[in-house]
């Protein structure tokens, strides 16, 4: 099974890989995102947006902080809906507004999301084919080390882009404006000012990956060997990803909490013009959080995480392994046929 894998993945070419991993992205995104425009409508109808207030938006694979402006009431998230609860807001949206509403704010998410993924993904099958060949190897320490360099390369390469990208979204700003401004900073605080918050992101994105390549790797061997398959089906890449994804998810929830906390802090500082307090590091926020509400308020939120989580893991992983396959059998062909 595991040699099986391997010859799999060393017909494919990178840019096949890529290809692979650019389409599950973008049907993850397209399934997940709807299940957070209800939530987000539902939350707003429970408690409004004004000017300034934020909300966190996903499409399963990334997040990305919303912020409310004035003059904004026809934007999707402050449309108002008399809704009963999930089910409800589902229906009332496509019957009133249409079924195109169910995707909204799409587009500038997808931006950060297809690239990250790919790039993600990509050096992960890489860096595995790359360990795999190695001498004295340890087959079950690849998806660790692999998952963890992998994500920790796309979280680097992406977070300047995504600091530019969210300051250009609140200030509208031109690209001779963001170019001022961005020279300013590296001026008075330097390079590493474009990875801020990037620390949080890496001790959440990290460890979340290592459990999840781990886990994965181990589910689908074990599924495979019960249903006496010599690579991984649709069902068994989609459970597989799905359970894999859930406990990563749990564990990986304290870091969660301290990403959306600095999230909304520095957009405090933004749109409120409230002044920064000195900058905590990652374990006195998380005190602070502790302090404030107990253990439970380093898990606060899990229950809509794992309904993001779960299934954007399964597609995400399920639609990845279906291409590679399909690529995998186009190559065989080819080879057979030159």
């Amino acid at each position: 099974m595991a040699e099986m894998g391997d010859i799999n993945v060393q017909k494919l070419t990178i840019v096949q890989q890529a290809i692979a991993s650019c389409c599950g992205a973008i049907i993850t995104s397209l399934f997940v995102t709807p299940l957070d425009v209800i939530k987000t409508r539902l939350q707003a109808q429970s408690n409004p947006f004004h000017k300034g207030k934020y909300f966190v938006y996903s499409s399963g694979l990334t997040d990305r902080v919303y912020v409310c402006e004035n003059g904004d009431s026809k934007a999707w998230h402050k449309k108002p809906g008399n809704f009963k609860g999930t089910l409800d807001a589902f229906v009332k949206i496509v019957r009133i507004e249409g079924i195109k509403s169910l995707w909204s704010g799409l587009p500038p998410t997808l931006i950060m999301t297809v690239p990250t993924t790919t790039i993600y993904f990509t050096c992960y099958d890489q860096l595995s084919e790359a360990l795999r060949n190695r001498p004295g190897k340890h087959d079950e320490h690849i998806p660790v080390i692999a998952g963890s360099l992998s994500r920790f390369g796309s979280a680097t390469v992406v977070s300047p882009l995504e600091l530019i990208r969210t300051q250009m979204q609140y200030r509208r700003w031109s690209y001779k404006e963001l170019y001022l401004c961005i020279s300013t900073r590296l001026a008075v605080d330097g390079w590493i000012s474009l990875w801020e918050g990037w620390t949080s992101t890496i001790l959440r994105d990290v460890p979340f990956s290592a459990m999840y390549w781990y886990n994965y790797e181990r589910f689908k061997k074990m599924m495979c060997k019960e249903v006496g398959a010599n690579e991984p089906t649709f069902f068994v890449s989609f459970t597989s990803g799905a359970a894999s994804g859930s406990i990563a998810a749990v564990v990986t929830q304290p870091f969660d909490v301290v990403k959306t906390y600095r999230q909304t802090q520095l957009w405090e500082s933004e749109t409120l013009k409230i002044p920064q307090r000195d900058r905590k590091s990652t374990w006195a926020v998380m005190r602070k959080i502790v302090a404030r509400n107990g253990i439970a308020g380093l898990f606060a939120g899990i229950t809509p995480r794992l309904f993001k989580v779960a299934p954007a893991c399964a597609i995400m992983i399920s639609t990845y392994e279906y291409g590679k396959s399909f690529f995998s059998h186009l190559n065989e062909k080819k080879n057979r046929h030159p």
